[in-house]
């Protein structure tokens, strides 16, 4: 029997409009009385839907209406400076030793790394790890060292020929919604003397009772010498966040925080997110059941999505073209999801949709018939063999 996802790569290769052309095709999506159908958004990282939340918007307007701060960067902030005592607030909150914020997510990854490593020093890095990671193993004048993406196997004889370094993964990668083997990891770091930064971007808010992130929520606190995180994703912030755990490290951790400090109403708008993502634990609970009856959803349909219970939901196609004209066809239904084209080898072109707690039952349910008409349509024209 045609599988779904046969079906589907038949059907939008016979679509017409650009194979090649990667922005998406802006149609007007219409109900069946003509009437227009909400837009539904798949592709922000906002996954808590706190974006336009009072509380934020509140504290960052008073935040532009208090008495300019002198200018200062990172590394110089008094310890009672309201910056570094929200860092220090995410520490805590991570169970961490002591947490720093910096201007970015990128400049939190090459932070952490300018710290854990130094000329020479070979850094282990999952394939599709963060890029502020390789950024910061390129910074450092390391010697980046690539392994296959989530092989415990591979990860451990590169080490084994390289000797003791650092190993960079990710907890949840953005790309495809696939978990790191975080428990694996801290094996072999402990094993081989290595230190291990994980970049909890995609994770931190949404993965942990209280969105610890996922070094917590799996007990590995104390045993991961570095998180990273851009905090532009659950917590709508363009902030980076570093959190140190091990004691030779935690002391120098002020000086990674590089750049300019934040202006006083993003602290302000950060504290409250962070405020909003500790309270609102239903958040994380929509996020979940969302997710998860997507995933089921697509199951049932026959398409094959990464296995990770996350909520950042891929499906494979044949040929970038495919992903293209799949993600128009979900546009003229008022959906919105992003084409990928990843770059490393073997790796097929996906469509990702990045679930939110903004997210209905009767939105969920309106994106699989979506995919369940795209499948049919060319099912029912196809001739009897």
């Amino acid at each position: 029997m045609t599988s779904a996802h046969q079906r589907l790569g038949e059907r939008i290769r016979q679509l017409r409009g650009s194979a090649g052309g990667r922005r998406a095709r802006r149609t007007a999506a219409a109900g069946r009385a003509g009437t227009a159908l909400r837009a539904i958004v798949l592709t922000c990282g906002d996954y808590l839907a706190i974006g336009e939340h009072p509380r934020l918007t509140r504290a960052m307007r008073a935040g532009r209406r208090a008495a300019p701060a002198a200018s200062a960067h990172g590394p110089d902030l008094a310890d009672d400076h309201p910056q570094a005592l929200l860092g220090e607030r995410f520490a805590r909150r991570l169970g961490a030793r002591r947490g720093v914020l910096c201007p970015s997510g990128r400049d939190a990854g090459t932070g952490a790394l300018w710290l854990a490593a130094g000329p020479g020093t070979p850094v282990y890095l999952d394939a599709l790890a963060h890029p502020s990671l390789w950024d910061g193993a390129r910074a450092a004048g390391a010697v980046a060292v690539r392994f296959d993406h989530n092989d415990l196997a591979d990860l451990r004889r590169r080490v084994e020929a390289g000797g003791p370094g650092v190993i960079c993964a990710d907890a949840v990668y953005g790309t495809d919604g696939s978990v790191g083997p975080l428990a694996g990891l801290v094996e072999i770091a402990e094993e081989h003397g290595c230190l291990l930064v994980v970049d909890e971007s995609h994770a931190i808010g949404v993965r942990g009772p209280r969105g610890e992130g996922l070094v917590a929520e799996l007990g590995l606190t104390g045993r991961v010498a570095f998180r990273t995180a851009g905090l532009g994703k659950a917590f709508c912030a363009r902030a980076g966040l570093i959190a140190c755990d091990h004691p030779a490290f935690a002391g120098a951790l002020g000086a990674a925080a590089s750049g300019p400090a934040l202006p006083a109403y993003e602290v302000a708008g950060l504290a409250a997110a962070l405020d909003v993502v500790e309270a609102d634990g239903w958040r994380r609970d929509r996020i979940r059941a969302a997710a998860g009856r997507l995933r089921g959803g697509l199951a049932a349909l026959g398409f094959g999505t990464a296995g990770a219970d996350t909520q950042i939901i891929t499906l494979e196609t044949a040929t970038e073209a495919d992903a293209v004209r799949l993600r128009d066809e979900l546009v003229g239904r008022g959906i919105f999801s992003a084409a990928l084209f990843p770059a490393v080898p073997l790796s097929r072109p996906l469509l990702r949709f990045s679930v939110h707690a903004g997210l209905t039952d009767g939105d969920v349910d309106r994106v699989l018939t979506a995919c369940e008409e795209l499948s049919d349509q060319r099912a029912a024209a196809a001739p009897a063999r």
